[in-house]
């Protein structure tokens, strides 16, 4: 509900910033600053954590004072959602667009690289004058044109595809959350400390020399924690959880989705470390904003990406990471900004990660570029709880594995009262058997536990018509809509270009697995030779690869025990062109772990 009543220190906070008016004052005051500095904004992100996860949402066995305290500071949203997995929520985030605009449609082998030609919220920003950062995980392509340094982050500080511990890790640094190596503004760097702390680290500097510049800065900071592998979590803080009851007939739920009797304890105290861990920064975070004087005036956004990863506490709702249940895609979302925003204000109105986009833009009264079509809307007003009319409308979630979203296939509507969706399974590439929708009047039964869909066959055809022309309008948004964006080679921008599993388009066997292949579709900007190596597990018996590109084919033999080839002086046509590396060892056939393409 949104809250008309101001406390006396916030009143007190307006007053000593000049920033209250009797009708609001938010987007009033971001447009005609003026004078005054722009407000910096910092977006912190945590990946696979869930709704339940923080003390906040009542959680009682977690440690998260500093978030807690900030929730308590903040605006908040109490039907937030985010897509059931992590790429799509961070291409919605970053263009205030339906990721299935952006050719974002899965989180893996190729199907997770962002539309080059989206714009997003960290150019419009840096174009407006801001300085730009991002410190953790993008996902949303390792290559250019798609890497965040050529998506509008003048500071990028990332690892690469989807997680630390997948096929995208360089070598030396596999499954390395301490002492990762990242990449650093494009090139690979070893840093020191737990990865979280790094990217915390590393921002906070990065905020200190923007401050002392009296620059507005926009700081995004996406971490991989909790997301697996769990091997490397922060020794202290683990031993504490693991000396806890974690099972989860010790969490506080009387009402709404039982809890599965079997669970590991030893999984949740690695991942409640990481995520106390994450707490600890944010604690740091805001200590280094008091200390650099600029608390009232910056903008503290947190949120997580998707449900948690595993069935443990969510505050009674159903479902996990990859569900279309509430489980999986509502987010808490804490919004801080004590000049502007009064502390405790809510609003049950529905909102998304669609909707960032243009709620920052308003915050920071930077105007909308011309001819941008978002589908997100600011929710700035909702924040500042001002009384005012305010549309319904319905957000749409989907997200499956595929090269192409299918109708129907694992979506949900939400609308203010009504929610439809046909939980199909993300992990199905196709939509098998009958068509089974669950229809939930989400004001009188939040919880999902009364399906309605068989006594309000009404509601469900107008929301199914609805969605209809939903997937018919964002599958429909350019010609080839969900072609992958190509890799470039042969540029200024970056040489060499390393290619991984994360971005290839699966060919044979089990997705990465060691048998697996696939080929990488790029563009090459220039008509030349290039050296192309190619790196793969150790020969188990001598063999034989061959390399593809550009209609011309070149084979090398083998030895037992190599790990890598190198073909010099390859030609490549200037152009689309497609790219296969096929080792043969034994007559089984698979593909590299790396090709790295210089010129």
């Amino acid at each position: 509900m949104n809250s008309g009543i101001l406390s006396r220190r916030g009143f007190l906070k307006g007053l000593c910033a000049g920033s209250l008016t009797l009708a609001g004052c938010g987007s009033q005051l971001a447009g005609t600053r003026g004078a005054g500095k722009r407000p910096n904004v910092i977006l912190v992100m945590t990946d696979d954590q869930g709704y339940g996860d923080l003390g906040a949402t009542g959680n009682n066995l977690i440690r998260t004072p500093n978030i807690d305290a900030m929730s308590r500071r903040s605006g908040s949203m109490e039907n937030f959602y985010v897509s059931p997995v992590c790429a799509p929520t961070r291409a919605c985030l970053m263009t205030g667009r339906y990721n299935y605009r952006t050719r974002v449609v899965d989180t893996w082998i190729g199907r997770a690289m962002m539309e080059p030609q989206e714009t997003t919220i960290a150019e419009i920003l840096r174009d407006a004058g801001y300085e730009t950062g991002i410190f953790g995980k993008w996902h949303l392509g390792d290559n250019y044109p798609m890497r965040p340094m050529d998506q509008g982050f003048t500071e990028s500080v990332v690892h690469r595809g989807g997680g630390i511990g997948q096929p995208a890790d360089p070598p030396g640094g596999e499954g390395k959350y301490t002492d990762p190596i990242l990449m650093d503004n494009g090139q690979p760097k070893q840093f020191e400390g737990y990865c979280t702390d790094v990217y915390f680290g590393r921002a906070m500097s990065w905020m200190s020399q923007c401050s002392a510049q009296s620059k507005s800065f926009f700081a995004y900071i996406p971490t991989n924690a909790p997301h697996g592998p769990f091997g490397d979590v922060p020794e202290d803080l683990y031993e504490k959880y693991k000396a806890m009851d974690l099972s989860n007939r010790n969490f506080p739920q009387e009402t709404g989705h039982k809890l599965p009797d079997d669970d590991d304890p030893d999984k949740r105290a690695r991942i409640f470390a990481m995520i106390t861990n994450i707490d600890d920064n944010m604690g740091k975070l805001f200590a280094k904003l008091d200390q650099l004087g600029i608390t009232e005036n910056t903008i503290v956004i947190f949120m997580v990406d998707n449900g948690p990863n595993g069935r443990r506490y969510v505050a009674g709702f159903k479902g996990m990471k990859s569900h279309v249940h509430e489980g999986g895609i509502r987010s808490p979302f804490f919004f801080q900004w004590p000049a502007v925003v009064r502390e405790g204000t809510s609003s049950d109105r529905i909102a998304a990660h669609i909707d960032m986009l243009p709620t920052i833009l308003e915050a920071c009264g930077v105007p909308k570029p011309k001819g941008l079509k978002l589908d997100g809307r600011s929710i700035l007003p909702l924040l500042q709880g001002k009384k005012i009319a305010w549309r319904d409308r319905t957000i749409y979630i989907q997200s499956h594995r595929g090269d192409a979203p299918v109708l129907y296939h694992h979506f949900a509507a939400r609308n203010q009262r009504w929610k439809l969706l046909h939980g199909s399974g993300f992990g199905r590439e196709n939509l098998d058997g009958e068509l089974k929708f669950e229809l939930y009047d989400m004001a009188a039964d939040p919880l999902e536990q009364n399906d309605l869909a068989a006594r309000r066959p009404d509601i469900v055809k107008t929301m199914r018509k609805q969605y209809e022309a939903w997937f018919a309008d964002v599958s429909g948004t350019r010609d080839d809509n969900y072609a992958p964006p190509r890799i470039h080679i042969g540029t200024a921008h970056e040489n060499p270009v390393v290619l991984t599993r994360q971005d290839w388009r699966h060919a044979k066997g089990r997705p990465w697995a060691a048998d697996s292949n696939g080929y990488w579709e790029l563009y090459a900007a220039r008509a030349c030779n290039y050296d192309i190596k190619i790196d793969f597990s150790a020969a188990n018996t001598d063999g034989e690869l061959l390399l593809e590109v550009s209609g011309r084919k070149a084979a090398q033999k083998i030895d037992k025990g190599e790990t890598s080839a190198v073909f010099t002086d390859m030609p490549i046509d200037k152009g689309p062109t497609r790219l296969m590396a096929t080792l043969t060892l034994a007559g089984v056939n698979k593909g590299p772990w790396h090709v790295n393409i210089s010129w």
